[in-house]
């Protein structure tokens, strides 16, 4: 089977298949080339559907692809519209013509008429449509079986259907209408969809496909309706040994391409726990994926700290077989008492489910959590999926949690009156529901109480996506531009951190210029808020959870989510992408997060700075490596080890930041050796100190006072966060609700005249 067996839904409806590389059979049809048709919007919608084909798993093959694009960037037009649909038409198992007057007519295409047992096959349709109709294009079978959709929560009652029929009703269909399709019809003369054909038998089948435009629509005698015989390959339950380093059972991650480069299962028609806009899949030691007969190409890991392997397998008729996979880690930082975590994960919501204002269960999000070695994984209840998703929150960790891995459910305050500030992530929270509140429109409009809330039981506080809203033109940082504060990210920080009211802001998940420039002009002002590493999974990046992770010690070694999260809080962490580690960083005799991360100096003089520092880069470069170095940082992915790469070689820079200056560096190998690394620094005044291997990893800081006096770094970032203040509030007013809007501006007032009393303290730039 291709589910968990502890999944509601048919294991079937998990297996997806699409063979469509045999010769076209001798009854097929060749389509005729539709004369007239306007280059550039067929060119458009050409390469969208070459897209969803690669989506789904399907893509076209290379030699055709390659002739794909040559003719949509092609120089004359009359031309590639013809080559377009020279290409196109070979992998079209139906054409369908629209005539002016809406009838629908359809034909069968060259496509070979080949299905897959418990699998669904992908095939693209032709549309003429000389009536220029832009409703949807339906298809429907009588050899389907009825579809049964929930409705308010509950399942309508099934029809009942003769035995008879039951036999006829082998197989499924549906129009592909997801992104980057749209539903309806453009209502161009001429564009491409995607249909997909489920069988549930295997051998030769004959099918009846209709399709129509809206009632009415379909042409007379018959002539929307085609006739085809399938013939559909067996599969076979593939049953998979996984297994760690240590030789326990595993759950991994699965990538599962055929000799075309297609994906398997299809990615079209999957459902929780796989999700439809991952290519990989995961699964634990026993479970099963049926495939058809064929030759595989298999990549499977287990997360950042694992390697990337590869295996080929041959699967081959018959009633079943296993195949092995053993993981390979190239470090383990739990075993040396640092827990990765993401703090900012979502089952629902962001139009990648079904049901966005419902989303999936614990055991969903849960498979995905282990799949990835996150140790742990906090599932966050937000705007669109609240009143769904918050009957899962329970004040602990979820019952699904290990010794091992942990998962807990908490909020992220993002599609509430107070978002315009800055979304927030609460974590360790007692109760999910804001004082005298029973709908979301009732919370505060502004983030101060709510944080407030958050921490006045014991939660950990800060904001999601720090960089939305605090863009700045330089990669430079810290820089003196001003942002225009006028986004759903740390926005509202400047003011909270005055307050005592925000632990963290969180990072890797947009620019890290955007985010690490409020946060180092803060602390040059000498506030101590951390940072944080996050995903935001599936809404920033949905290609899987744990992406942007933090890294907490834990001294005993032992994985507890309270006493995590207060390492969160207190600093006894780094941030990155899980590709390169800053491990044990500390500062003379004075860990970071240890006695609140601050070293005590009678007088100026150097400190040693100290970490062991591991990364891992593949020897050379590939070309995806390379076209990810070449982006501005201010687009995906924001924090990845490529970037850190010096030239082609195996190298990355480790730099010792002061008051957010790098004044020392050394280069080391990524080839996945511990390795350690000391500095001397020289020291005049209380200063703040951190490493970074920028952008993919970064240490919180030690806090190092000179003499006893608190850390007055620079005069131009308290200025800097006092025209911070002004933008912000100049930004957000309006925002903010009457009631509540004489208290913020005292916030902000005396935001001001604690940034403008450290300018005035300040003892440099």
């Amino acid at each position: 089977m291709d589910c968990p067996a502890w999944t509601p839904l048919p294991a079937f409806l998990l297996s997806l298949a699409l063979v469509l590389a045999a010769p076209p059979p001798a009854s097929a049809e060749r389509l005729p080339l539709v004369p007239g048709v306007e280059f550039q919007p067929l060119s458009a919608q050409a390469r969208r559907v070459a897209d969803a084909l690669e989506m789904l798993g399907r893509p076209l093959p290379p030699k055709d692809r390659e002739r794909l694009f040559r003719a949509i960037e092609g120089s004359d037009p009359e031309a590639s519209v013809r080559a377009i649909q020279q290409v196109l038409d070979a992998h079209c198992l139906i054409g369908i013509e629209i005539n002016a007057e809406s009838r629908v007519k359809s034909t069968q295409g060259p496509a070979p008429a080949r299905l897959v047992q418990n699998g669904w096959s992908a095939f693209l349709v032709k549309v003429q449509n000389g009536a220029g109709v832009t409703a949807e294009l339906a298809a429907s079978s009588p050899n389907a079986a009825p579809v049964f959709r929930p409705s308010t929560g509950s399942a309508e009652p099934k029809p009942s259907v003769a035995p008879g029929a039951i036999l006829q009703r082998w197989m499924d269909v549906a129009m592909f209408q997801s992104r980057p399709l749209k539903p309806e019809l453009s209502g161009l003369l001429l564009e491409y969809r995607i249909i997909e054909v489920y069988s549930r038998d295997a051998g030769r089948r004959e099918a009846r496909i209709s399709f129509n435009v809206g009632q009415g629509s379909q042409d007379l005698g018959f002539r929307s309706d085609v006739d085809i015989l399938f013939t559909i390959d067996p599969a076979v339950p593939v049953t998979l040994e996984v297994r760690d380093v240590d030789g326990r059972p595993a759950m991994a991650s699965f990538l599962i391409r055929d000799g075309q480069g297609r994906v398997h299962p299809s990615a079209g028609r999957r459902l929780a726990p796989d999700f439809y806009f991952h290519p990989q899949i995961y699964r634990k030691d026993g479970e099963t994926i049926t495939l058809p007969p064929g030759r595989y190409e298999v990549e499977y890991t287990r997360g950042p700290e694992y390697r990337t392997l590869k295996k080929s397998i041959t699967v081959k008729p018959g009633s079943g077989q296993s195949e092995s996979f053993r993981l390979e880690r190239w470090i383990h930082v739990a075993e040396q008492g640092w827990f990765s975590g993401d703090h900012h994960i979502h089952a629902a919501g962001c139009g990648h489910y079904e049901s966005p204002s419902e989303g999936v269960k614990p055991e969903d999000m849960w498979r995905h959590i282990i799949g990835e070695d996150l140790d742990v994984g906090c599932v966050l209840a937000w705007g669109p999926c609240w009143y769904y998703q918050k009957q899962f929150f329970e004040g602990k960790t979820n019952t699904l949690s290990t010794a091992e891995n942990v998962m807990r459910y908490d909020i992220e305050v993002s599609g509430f009156p107070s978002s315009h500030a800055g979304h927030l992530c609460l974590l360790r929270l007692k109760e999910d529901d804001y004082p005298g509140t029973t709908r979301i429109e009732q919370w505060p409009s502004w983030d101060l109480p709510v944080l407030k809330w958050g921490k006045s039981q014991g939660g950990v506080v800060g904001f999601s996506h720090s960089g939305w809203g605090l863009r700045i033109s330089t990669d430079e940082i810290p820089s003196l531009e001003l942002p225009p504060f006028d986004g759903i990210g740390a926005n509202e920080y400047v003011v909270d951190v005055v307050h005592d009211a925000v632990d963290f802001i969180s990072t890797v998940d947009t620019p890290a210029p955007w985010e690490l420039n409020v946060w180092y002009h803060t602390l040059n002002c000498g506030y101590r808020a951390r940072i944080s590493g996050e995903t935001d999974f599936p809404c920033i990046y949905g290609e899987r959870v744990g992406l942007g992770r933090v890294y907490v010690k834990l001294a005993d070694g032992k994985l507890d989510f309270d006493r995590w999260c207060q390492g969160l809080k207190d600093g006894r962490s780094y941030v990155g992408d899980g590709r390169s580690h800053l491990i044990d960083f500390r500062v003379d005799d004075r860990a970071v997060g240890e006695d609140g991360s601050e070293l005590k100096l009678v007088a100026p003089g150097n400190v040693k700075v100290r970490a062991k520092v591991a990364a891992y880069l593949d020897p050379t470069p590939t070309a995806e490596a390379k076209a990810i170095r070449k982006r501005p940082l201010s687009e995906k992915p924001y924090w990845d080890l490529e970037r850190a790469r010096i030239g082609d070689s195996r190298t990355v820079p480790v730099e010792v930041i002061v008051n957010g200056k790098a004044v020392a560096r050394k280069e080391v190998p990524a080839d996945g050796e511990i390795r350690d690394v000391a500095f001397d620094v020289p020291l005049k005044a209380s200063s703040w100190i951190a490493l970074r291997i920028l952008p993919s990893s970064h240490t919180n800081p030690v806090f190092v006072l000179v003499g006893n006096k608190p850390i007055r770094a620079s005069k131009a970032s308290a200025d800097w966060c006092l025209k911070a203040v002004d933008r912000c509030w100049a930004q957000k007013e309006t925002a903010i609700r009457p009631a509540d809007r004489d208290e913020a501006k005292r916030a902000y007032d005396a935001a001001r005249v604690s940034y403008a009393k450290i300018r005035d303290e300040a003892v440099g730039d």
